[in-house]
């Protein structure tokens, strides 16, 4: 009987410690796996830092297409012309005749206007009107459609707000020449930056492949068809 009741305190004592040596494994078991599932749900918790490095590149993208939006600056417009344009030339304007010795031809000139030279070329200004002589070498004479193609086109190009209104060809004292017409804004007053729309006449006259381009200009709506008509008729070359 005493033999019995040893052996079923054995096995409760044994029971026992079997029980807490479970009990102590599993909860080693569940502490050494909380940190991996910490670990496991970390990289969730930081996919939101990412939105920024997005917005960051797309930025580049936005400004590199907004940049052919961006438009080159208009041209300069016609000026209005003025109701009664100051710039007739006098009836009684008294005319001298230019020589140029290295450009090698004559005009008549309204004296008194203030001159400049530069080698073969000058211009004579007197306020808001003027006259110049440019020189530069040509092989063949200017016809209409050269002149139109070229010499017209650059004045265009060059002006401010040309308006081509007509191109033909002259009979003038000394010979032929291709008379082009044409409007254009006035350069800035040096002061007041005030512009004026302004009427042109440039003559070609060619010789020996050399080309001479008489400029006039005033005010639109000035009336000089006769002192302009003088000047460009005195036009002659030395050789003639």
């Amino acid at each position: 009987m005493k033999n019995t009741y040893k052996i079923a305190v054995v096995c409760l004592l044994t029971g026992a410690l079997i029980g807490g040596c479970s009990s102590n494994k599993a909860a080693s078991t569940a502490t050494d796996t909380a940190p991996d599932q910490a670990s496991a749900s970390a990289p969730a918790s930081t996919q939101p830092a990412a939105a920024p490095s997005q917005s960051a590149s797309a930025a580049p993208s936005a400004t590199a297409s907004a940049a052919p939006a961006e438009s080159a600056l208009p041209g300069e417009e016609p000026i209005t012309p003025e109701k009664n344009p100051p710039g007739d030339i006098p009836d009684s304007q008294a005319f001298v005749k230019y020589h140029s010795k290295s450009g090698g031809y004559t005009l008549d000139v309204p004296e008194g206007w203030g001159r400049t030279e530069q080698d073969s070329n000058v211009s004579f200004i007197d306020k808001l009107d003027g006259v110049k002589v440019e020189v530069k070498a040509l092989d063949q004479a200017p016809t209409i459609d050269s002149v139109k193609s070229s010499l017209a086109a650059d004045l265009a190009k060059n002006g401010r707000a040309v308006k081509i209104v007509k191109i033909k060809e002259v009979s003038l004292p000394h010979g032929k020449a291709i008379k082009v017409s044409y409007e254009s804004n006035s350069e800035p007053n040096e002061v007041t930056g005030k512009q004026v729309r302004q009427e042109n006449e440039t003559y070609y006259y060619w010789h020996n492949k050399v080309l001479a381009a008489l400029t006039m200009w005033a005010p639109l709506g000035a009336d000089n068809v006769d002192q302009w008509k003088r000047m460009s008729d005195s036009f002659g070359w030395d050789a003639q």
